[in-house]
């Protein structure tokens, strides 16, 4: 909650009017039930039309004045509370942009969007309610039992009575439902997480006719949700009849003993009418208060959540300050970076373990990239090509060994300049909604109509894009999905080959892609990126065979290195692989 408390102190003022104003209409409500007591033992017992009408302006102005009151608090706590949840919401963003892939991970996306979204939701709801209720109810309260005092104290006596009595319950069942609601949170993580499965995966659902058993699936962890819900609601639905039972039963108290006194002749009958009035004060402020409670507890729970995703500490870390003194390849002169593009990449024994896992993806690997050549990287599904080459970028940093640029230590450079100087491709081609002109300026923010013709043709994408007739004007849908699959890879290198960079990294990116596309791309590649090194994953033989040097991974070990030729002849498992996807004829003439 510290955390929360900084962001309030940006909106000190409004963080201090919206309770200040409540109370403010607190205390004019508090009058109310004076001028009804002055009515009737004024007005009505001597029959003084004048003088309650005098007392009903009096109301009329006492309501007036404190709705002005309370429609400020509201615009001041609704203020304090919507702009300090978002600079929440901007500052969790950019704390998860610096996580390292270990880290999300660990965490999960269906996590990281709940605490974005619902999570924060609660936290802007309970800022909102604690600025006009927290201060508010207990001063309407305590105020009430004050001015019953000032009416007749043995009469009041029973609101010393009770109100502690009160407050035992309510944070008796605060103290009780806090921990659940922690679990509900939880639970509704797993929820989340089912339904961002089956949504992401829905055609393969209904590919392998799976719907029955998601919908199961789904059930069942709902089941669990509504279940905690359930539990953790009856607790905090004691709150409002525990709470009537009592006040009721303290009103009723209130009137005997007011009853008695006016018989006495102690007091009149209108102070007994404000001595009840007080009760329903009181009772009305309690169940405001039980409700805040709980809106409290779970923002409560809500908050320590996302202070979780705060206290995470980016695996990697930038270490910009390392540099003072002396300047990075990345950095190493305009003119050099423009005029001679690329930049060598050497693995030195090599090893990386992801975060959990019990045996290492990558072990031991150690090769040279010299600049300007191409490197093709194949071998079977989980044998650590991603893994090797999201190395290079410093999205993971490895458990043991050196990755160099140029000879220097990627994790001596500042991380927007080593990933200015590469040029990533994923696995799933990723697009945003917007123009084609805007998601290509992801690769270069002022990128001209030209570079980004250039690199689209380069990409194999510039018929396509001509064909739709509305050039770099065209309406991109969110994932690209106004596109086929093809269509959104070459999209996706052109993106990377837009900057230019010193580095292209092509990780299985022409899946999609038919062969002889696939050809004319990877020609065009090496035709226009000049000295970029350019790293080519894929599972194809084709696509990697006219590679200066290809590694050959298997288990996270590199088991053959060397030119197409060369690994034929000395590398069983490359052999099998060439021979899965070509003719005995093709390798056994490649092999000469």
């Amino acid at each position: 909650m510290k955390r929360l408390l900084r962001y309030l102190a940006d909106y000190k003022k409004e963080s201090i009017l919206g309770p200040l104003f409540k109370m403010l209409e607190a205390s004019f409500e508090l009058f109310v039930p004076l001028v009804v007591a002055s009515m009737i033992d004024v007005g009505i017992q001597n029959r003084d039309i004048g003088y309650i009408l005098r007392m009903g302006g009096l109301l009329i102005l006492l309501g007036i004045i404190g709705l002005t009151c309370s429609l400020t608090a509201q615009y001041f706590a609704a203020k304090a509370a919507v702009e300090a949840s978002a600079s929440l919401r901007n500052d969790l963003l950019a704390h998860i942009f610096r996580l390292s892939y270990s880290e999300i991970d660990t965490v999960g996306s269906s996590t990281l969007i709940t605490r974005m979204t619902s999570d924060l939701n609660q936290v802007q709801t309970g800022i909102n309610m604690v600025l006009r209720l927290f201060l508010r109810s207990p001063f309407v309260v305590f105020g009430a039992m004050i001015m019953a005092f000032t009416v007749n104290v043995q009469a009041a006596l029973v609101f010393a009575v009770v109100i502690p009595l009160l407050s035992v319950v309510v944070f008796g069942i605060l103290l009780i439902s806090m921990p659940l609601y922690k679990k509900v949170q939880k639970q509704l993580d797993r929820v989340m997480l089912t339904t961002r499965e089956n949504l992401l995966g829905v055609r393969v659902i209904r590919a392998f006719n799976r719907q029955k058993s998601e919908t199961a699936r789904f059930e069942e962890e709902n089941s669990i949700l509504v279940k905690f819900q359930v539990f953790v609601g009856k607790i905090s639905a004691l709150l409002n009849p525990v709470t009537y039972i009592m006040i009721n039963l303290a009103t009723v108290a209130v009137i005997w003993v007011g009853a008695l006194q006016v018989d006495a002749g102690v007091i009149t009958q209108g102070k007994v009418v404000a001595l009840v009035n007080y009760m329903s004060q009181i009772l009305v402020e309690l169940i405001k208060l039980a409700n805040l409670i709980i809106i409290i507890s779970k923002s409560v729970a809500c908050m320590n959540r996302i202070d979780s995703v705060f206290a995470m500490e980016p695996g990697i870390i930038d270490k910009t300050s390392s540099l003072e003194g002396k300047e990075p390849a990345a950095k190493a002169g305009e003119e050099e970076k423009r005029g001679q593009r690329g930049m060598s990449v050497e693995f030195k024994d090599v090893s990386f373990v992801y975060a959990g896992a019990k045996e290492p993806s990558l072990s031991g690997l150690s090769f040279k990239a010299e600049k300007g050549k191409t490197i093709g990287i194949i071998g079977g599904t989980g044998s650590g090509k991603s893994t090797l080459i999201n190395l290079i970028g410093r999205f993971y940093d490895v458990s043991s060994g050196q990755v160099l640029l140029n000879g220097q230590d990627v994790r001596e450079f500042p991380l927007h300049q080593l990933r200015e100087s590469i040029g990533l491709v994923p696995q799933k081609a990723v697009l945003f909604k917007g123009t084609l002109r805007e998601n290509m300026r992801w690769g270069k923010a002022d990128a001209q109509d030209e570079e980004i013709y250039q690199a689209l043709e380069i990409a194999q994408a510039k018929e396509f894009v001509d064909g739709k007739g509305q050039g770099l004007e065209l309406e991109i849908e969110q994932g690209g999905r106004n596109l086929s699959g093809g269509q959104r890879q070459r999209l996706t290198i052109a993106r990377a080959l837009v900057r230019k960079p010193d580095i292209l990294i092509l990780d299985d990116s022409a899946s999609a892609l038919d062969f002889a596309t696939d050809a004319k791309l990877r020609k065009a590649i090496k035709e226009g990126t000049g000295d970029a090194t350019v790293f080519l994953v894929s599972q194809r033989a084709s696509a990697v065979k006219n590679a200066d040097q290809i590694l050959v991974l298997d288990d996270g070990e590199i088991v053959g290195k060397g030119t197409h030729k060369e690994l034929l002849k000395g590398c069983a498992l490359y052999r099998e692989i060439c021979l899965s996807q070509l003719t005995r004829e093709e390798v056994e003439r490649d092999a000469r």
